[in-house]
């Protein structure tokens, strides 16, 4: 998906509501851009018109969303407010505008009928579905640090700041010249050249131990001119390594959050920001923010100085490093000795490189940025071709991976999927995408959906085994019929006993849970026999 485009969009529509009291559904919104990024060719908000919505509400979202009829209201509120936003910024006219509304108001009449038709959604909602609504919107199911979602999570800490504990991830640091340029950006650098200037045309000296002198540090036109003058010196990217260390591990006695005491701990801040390694909520932040501060805390005004500092900026609706403060504290951890393992670029690596460093672990957003540049790389039947040679033999997990991939491709990988047909593992999946571009497609056979079923919640056991609450929930919405799980110990899959224990312990169907276990005695004894 065209990550950036959507992100700005989001943030300037969340910025649009506020500054006119109009409540955004921010996240549906998001999920109808991206889909229309990923599928219907949309690459700036000019591009909807009113048949994206017709093919969006209609078509896609029924296929990959897991939603109630009723919930069609909802979305189609949702598409109501962005086109608003689109009319109000100048990204459509008036008549286009009314076009869109007008189909809308008929979509509202039809969506909850697509919604509820199970020849819309056959493999897509019962088989997809168990690993949760994020996999139906084809994002990566992957372990990643992406704070999507539900509940706002907790900045992790770690045991303690010695180098022999807990490892540090890997992560991505920009280019140099990317390094290099961004110095320019920061106002903290900025405001020390500034006083440096100042000093000079004064024509002052520091104090006989070379600090800056009281009558100098009152009248300087900057802010904080003593943690200023501590820095001269400091320039280029080796100067900025000793400027990040000195404000994280130095006495800075408040100069650089406004808090003395936060100051103290910022080492601590930095440190669990960097494993994070996304924006983490404001509201996460300033939780752990008043953990380190007895007294009270004005978040935003921390945060405006940590971004005058270079060390934070905000983006997505979150606080997260700069690319400057992660290669800093990179360097720092480097010189106290510790290992501090750089990601590789996934987008240079072939299939197969790409498959294992998603499964390595990435940021989502990091990740997404990886598979677009891979894609955008190569044309989409060769995307297709080298994706489904990965997968070919591969263990459900990198399967699925390659396959949710694929399904970002257009038409003209059609040649390449269509190879697949003839890889009994890769043909249930490839039927699906062929399926659902409204290509010709042979029919799935009874064999072949028991077994992409299995395939398919094979993919889901790590997410079900970290989140069975979020599982359960999923497959009590729509997860394999009953008739189905009966048959499924029949199916010659190396993880269809793994995948019936699961739903044995995790369906929330008395019936159908225990159906699912008598199926996993008799694939055990199949397996013994």
């Amino acid at each position: 998906m065209s990550i950036e485009w959507v992100n700005a969009a989001i943030d300037d529509l969340r910025a649009w509501g506020r500054a006119r009291g109009v409540e955004v559904d921010a996240d549906e919104v998001r999920l109808l851009c991206d889909y229309a990024s990923d599928y219907l060719g949309v690459h700036e908000l000019a591009d909807m018109t009113p048949a994206t919505f017709d093919e969006l509400l209609l078509s896609i979202y029924p296929r990959k969303v897991i939603a109630p009829p009723e919930s069609a209201s909802e979305t189609v509120a949702a598409a109501r407010t962005l086109v608003d936003y689109l009319e109000s910024s100048g990204a459509c006219d008036a008549g286009l505008a009314a076009a869109m509304r007008a189909r809308l108001g008929e979509i509202a009449e039809e969506m909850p009928a697509a919604l509820a038709d199970t020849a819309n959604f056959g493999m897509a909602k019962s088989l997809f579905s168990s690993i949760g609504p994020e996999s139906l919107e084809q994002d990566i199911a992957i372990p990643s640090a992406d704070l999507g979602a539900q509940a706002l999570p907790e900045i992790e800490e770690a045991p303690c700041d010695c180098p022999a504990c807990t490892p540090l991830p890997a992560v991505r640091t920009a280019p140099e010249d990317e390094l290099e340029a961004a110095l320019g950006e920061v106002a903290l650098l900025a405001d020390r050249d500034r006083l440096l200037a100042w000093l000079a045309e004064r024509g002052s000296t520091p104090t006989v131990k070379g600090a800056l002198r009281a009558k100098d540090a009152a009248a300087a036109p900057v802010p904080e001119p003593r943690l200023l003058w501590a820095l001269a010196g400091d320039t280029g990217l080796g100067g900025w390594a000793r400027t990040v260390a000195h404000l994280v591990e130095q006495d800075t006695g408040g100069a650089v959050t406004g808090l003395a005491e936060l100051d103290e701990a910022l080492y601590d801040l930095m440190d669990r920001l960097y494993r994070l390694q996304a924006p983490a909520p404001v509201e996460v932040v300033a939780d752990h923010l008043f953990e380190l501060a007895d007294e009270d805390v004005d978040v935003p005004a921390v945060l405006k100085r940590l971004e005058w500092s270079g060390l934070v900026e905000r983006r997505h609706g979150g606080a997260g490093l700069t690319p400057l403060a992660v290669w800093g504290l990179r360097e720092l951890y480097r010189a106290h000795g510790r290992t501090a393992p750089e990601a590789p670029d996934l987008s240079q690596a072939d299939a197969v490189g790409l498959i294992e460093g998603l499964l390595d672990g990435l940021p989502a957003e990091v990740a997404e940025q990886d598979i677009e540049r891979w894609l955008a790389g190569r044309a989409p039947e060769q995307a297709a071709a080298e994706l489904f040679g990965a997968a070919s033999g591969a263990p459900a997990v990198a399967r699925g991976i390659a396959v949710t991939i694929v399904d970002r491709l257009d038409s003209a990988a059609a040649p390449a999927v269509r190879a697949g047909l003839d890889d009994p593992e890769l043909r249930p999946h490839a039927i699906h995408w062929l399926t659902a571009r409204r290509l010709p497609a042979p029919p799935l056979t009874q064999d072949e959906l028991l077994w992409v079923s299995v395939d398919m919640l094979a993919l889901a056991m790590p997410a079900a085994q970290e989140d069975p609450e979020i599982f359960a929930e999923n497959m009590a919405a729509s997860g394999p019929p009953a008739h189905l799980i009966e048959e499924m110990w029949r199916v010659d899959h190396p993880d269809v006993v793994e995948v019936l224990e699961l739903l044995g312990r995790s369906l929330p169907d008395g019936g159908e849970a225990k159906a699912a276990r008598k199926a996993a005695f008799k694939a055990r004894s199949r397996a013994i026999r």
